[in-house]
Formats: C-alpha cells, structure tokens, sequence
C-alpha cells in the first residue's frame, strides 16, 4: 500500500512519523518548551544500593546543560534555563520542568515533594517530565504522581534501555526487563503518561535484536519513546571497556543508523509519539567514532526526507509483526 502525499496519517497529519512537538500543539495548542534541572539525584547502582559505578556509558555531563547545577536552587535553574532558551529559540509561553540528570525519583516522598512543589509554583510551568529507572519507584510515589496529574501535566520517563538481561547486567544497570515492565504498566495504571528510552548499539546486541525491541516496546501501555544511539564518551567505563575490546562493539555510521531506524520504525505501534531519533554531545567528550557536527534535527530531517522517498511511515509493518 502506498501513501498520497497528501494522505493524513492515523496521529492527524501528513509527517511521516508520530512527532513529539505536533503531539505537544495537539494538547496544548501552542509551542511548550522544557527547561532542563539538575537536584542533585543519584542512581541505586552509583550509592552501593544495587551496584556501584553507575551506567557503564554514562557521563551525564555530556548532556547536562551549562546552566544546569545542584548547587542552584530549582528556582535559580529554571530562570537560567528560560533565558537560555529565550536565546537559543524562538520563546515559548509555556514550559515543563525537565528533571533528566540521575534517578529522579530515587529519594523520600518528603524531599520529591519538596523539589517538585517548587518547580511548579514558577511562573509558567504547567508541569513535569521525570527521568528516572524502573526500580526506583513505588505505589506511594506512583499516587503522589497521580494526584499531580490531575492538576498538571505529568509524565514518568523510564530508562529501560534494551529488553535484554545479559545486556543490562553487561552495562551494570542494576534492574530487570521484567522491573522495567513492571514499572510502565504500573505507572500507566495509575493515569500517569509513561515514557520510555532505549538504547541502540549495545555491545553483544545484533541489529536483529535491536529490532525486535520494536515489537516488544510497542506492547507497553506507553505515551512517548526516545531512542538514540550509543555513544562512546569520554571518563566512563565503557569508554575504557572500547579502548580495550573494541571488537565487542558495533557502533553505527550515520546511514547505517538511518537505514537501521526506518526499520524499526515501520514495525512500530503508531500509536507511540517519538519525541527523539538519536543522542547529541559536544565532541570533545566522545571517546570513540562520532557523526562529526550533525545536529539531531538534521539527522530527522535526513530520515523524514529518506522515509518519503521510500513512501514509508510508523507502524507501516506494525500488524505485520504483532499478530
């Protein structure tokens, strides 16, 4: 079956993919921006609790933004993180207050309730994106969050990473697939939006792995996914596990990763809005190959145009393969 190119798509217009900021004008109306915060979380496999370490490919200060420090207030942040976006983009009138750095759920009901309390009494936020991992979330957390939601916009973000146990327990995860599930389906039961992020690339992982996880995602109760690929970066275990067994890793070239997630993306539920395709840092904190300069929206610009010369969609292949 082929598609006019004026042919509406089941999530309301002619893009090829569901899009995370058409999905934000649908309900909101307008342009919302989020403002990125750092409150000094940690994760369960860093403190000892479950590991020590952390992630094996993590340097959050790759992805952290200049202005984001726990030694600021999250008021302080979110003043700095506004210029910062009223500068680099054209402005919003709206924002969530993203809080990405750690597990940001990972600490007493009282201090949550503390931090979040403040990012919603500024002045235009109308509400939460939380990333955090699977096991660091509990029933009385989850009714806390729900109740939020009510009033606000309120999303959970889970790390889940790959559905493959022998690659979570390679990248010192500290969790589960089936944690991960477990959290999604729970969160979902409460009436919280649920959001999830992978990874592509992981060393041990064939490309047939890594599209199967399309099929496996796509049968979670979720709202939103990210997907990028891995990056080798610099101060990170993995970083020195790829200087020492660089025959472990297959790491994508641009057109390959292109190619790679059109795939996964026709097997996809349509359903699932994509807020990104692959992972941005400044490169001097890669250790290994990276793309040059590209930019992410020059990435998704390159797959929306191949994907029309393909006349393919999300979800193109998703029946197919979900039967």
């Amino acid at each position: 079956m082929n598609k006019s190119s004026n042919e509406v798509f089941p999530w309301g217009n002619r893009r090829r993919f569901n899009a995370y900021s058409d999905y934000f004008k649908r309900v909101f109306g307008e342009r919302v921006q989020k403002v990125t915060i750092d409150a000094g979380f940690t994760c369960p496999n860093r403190d000892g609790t479950v590991g020590k370490g952390g992630c094996t490919y993590c340097n959050n200060d790759a992805f952290n933004p200049s202005y984001c420090n726990p030694g600021k207030s999250v008021a302080q942040q979110i003043d700095e993180g506004v210029e910062f976006h009223r500068n680099r983009y054209r402005q919003a009138n709206k924002y969530l207050a993203y809080f990405q750095a750690y597990s940001n759920t990972y600490a007493p009901l009282h201090r949550l309730k503390a931090i979040y309390n403040e990012a919603l009494r500024y002045p235009g936020i109308i509400g939460l994106v939380i990333g955090t991992r699977p096991d660091c979330i509990d029933d009385e957390k989850l009714d806390y969050f729900a109740a939020l939601s009510e009033d606000y916009y309120m999303i959970l973000e889970y790390g889940i990473e790959s559905f493959y146990n022998r690659t979570l327990k390679h990248i010192n995860r500290g969790h589960s697939v089936e944690d991960s599930i477990t959290a999604v389906e729970k969160t979902a039961q409460k009436g919280i939006k649920t959001g999830a992020h992978l990874i592509f690339g992981l060393p041990g992982e064939t490309r047939e792995d890594m599209l199967r996880e399309a099929d496996l995602i796509s049968r979670l109760p979720l709202d939103t996914v990210k997907f990028h690929q891995l990056q080798i970066l610099k101060d990170t275990a993995m970083a020195k596990e790829y200087q020492d067994y660089p025959e472990r890793f297959t790491l994508f070239e641009l057109d390959d990763y292109i190619d790679f997630i059109i795939g996964f993306m026709e097997r996809l539920n349509p359903d699932l809005v994509i807020e990104r395709f692959s992972g941005e840092v400044p490169p001097w904190f890669l250790s290994g190959p990276g793309w040059g300069l590209i930019r992410t929206y020059e990435v998704r610009n390159k797959l929306e145009q191949r994907m029309v010369n393909r006349d393919t969609w999300q979800g193109k292949y998703y029946k197919t393969v979900n039967i």
